[in-house]
């Protein structure tokens, strides 16, 4: 009531992704459940829930604002992590809330350490170091004066990580970069071991290397968008595939998109449908149409390319998707009337339409789309 459409997340298909992830990072590893960008537009208030009851007791967030919410709604013993963005002025509300966060900066790492010597409560940081990606993370030129900071102010943090961020482990084109990113933190991390600076967990591996890299799976892995039931790309999909065939359908999607016929109409030959001249009817059509456009998620590209599903079968977009609205091509099938349900993303009786076939429809990766999901379409856990 009172939305165009709803999202459906299956608490099974969760339960089934963790544990075939699980089988792969072994029992010593942690998994920290990444839940940034509204949790991969599930939605941060269902699955941190949803995980904790499957034993998962850390999270990881991009920012401060992300922290906040997933404040509200995880239990006091599960461990918090912000990967990215957190200002100076945020950092005493991170320390004060027992937050571990990202340092890859001295002037942010120098913050951290005032603030935990005022509060006089330590800091929790991940030390992100430089190997290849060139994004954020001390360079290992940088390493010197780090450790003699480190070594100064011990009192006042905690070293929680020590960590970096792989530069696209998902495309076999990038394989001698991953390689050399991986030979480059294991020489920042022996030479934290050889200064007697230990730190509690060492991770590098997204979902995408957990699945390709075996090596980068250390003391703890972040993943994202592999526990929600989505491959990080094709080739990972194959290289698991080519490993081991039974691993083939071993991920489950969560999301399922739905919502309902609008109104039903025919349109007489000749007649141009929608907005401006894109879809000319060359015959007597009928056509649906549903109240969902690319204000609710549902990209302008997918006009004239996309699918939806109505009454087990599969029917074409036609005309402009607008912000609030598409237009589906029904003619074959008589018996649409408005109410029927229609689905967007998911399964009706024998047939089904994925992420993975609703991006290369318009051009998207797994991760745009799902990101793309408006907050306000309710999720409900089925």
């Amino acid at each position: 009531m009172f939305n165009t459409s709803h999202i459906e997340l299956s608490k099974s298909a969760y339960r089934n992704n963790i544990r075939y992830l699980r089988k792969i990072i072994g029992k010593e590893t942690k998994l920290s459940s990444v839940i940034k960008g509204n949790a991969y537009g599930h939605g941060i208030e269902n699955i941190i829930p949803m995980a904790e009851d499957v034993g998962i007791d850390h999270f990881a967030v991009f920012s401060a604002n992300e922290a906040f919410e997933a404040l509200k709604v995880k239990s006091e013993s599960s461990g918090l992590m912000i990967m990215g963005l957190l200002d100076h002025e945020e950092i005493e509300w991170a320390i004060k809330n027992d937050i571990e966060f990202f340092v890859f900066d001295p002037v942010k790492f120098e913050k951290a350490v005032e603030n935990a010597r005022s509060l006089k409560k330590k800091a929790r940081i991940h030390l992100e170091v430089e190997t290849g990606f060139h994004r954020t993370g001390f360079e290992y030129k940088q390493i010197p004066g780090l450790i003699d900071f480190m070594k100064k102010n011990v009192d006042h943090f905690v070293f929680e990580g020590l960590c970096t961020h792989f530069a696209g482990a998902e495309s076999i084109s990038n394989y001698v970069r991953i390689k050399n990113q991986i030979r480059m933190f294991h020489k920042f991390n022996r030479y934290f071991q050889r200064h007697n600076l230990i730190p509690i967990r060492r991770h590098t591996a997204s979902s995408a290397a957990t699945l390709t890299y075996p090596q980068t799976i250390m003391d703890m892995v972040r993943i994202g968008i592999a526990q929600y039931g989505f491959w990080p790309s094709p080739e990972t999909h194959m290289y698991r595939f080519r490993k081991n065939p039974s691993e083939s359908n071993h991920l489950r999607r969560l999301i399922s998109w739905k919502t309902r016929v609008m109104a039903v109409k025919k349109v007489e030959p000749g007649k141009f449908i929608g907005y401006g001249t894109s879809y000319l009817a060359n015959k007597k059509m009928k056509i649906a149409v549903i109240p969902v456009g690319y204000a609710n998620g549902f990209s302008r590209s997918l006009s004239n390319t996309g699918r939806v599903l109505i009454r087990g079968r599969r029917v074409p977009v036609i005309g402009i998707v607008t912000m609030n609205t598409m237009t589906v091509n029904v003619s074959d099938l008589p018996h649409v009337e408005k109410g029927d349900e229609v689905v967007l993303i998911g399964k009706q009786r024998r047939l089904s339409i994925s992420i993975s076939s609703f991006c290369e429809m318009s051009d998207q990766l797994n991760y745009q789309l799902l990101a793309r999901l408006p907050a306000n379409i309710p999720r409900y856990i089925v």
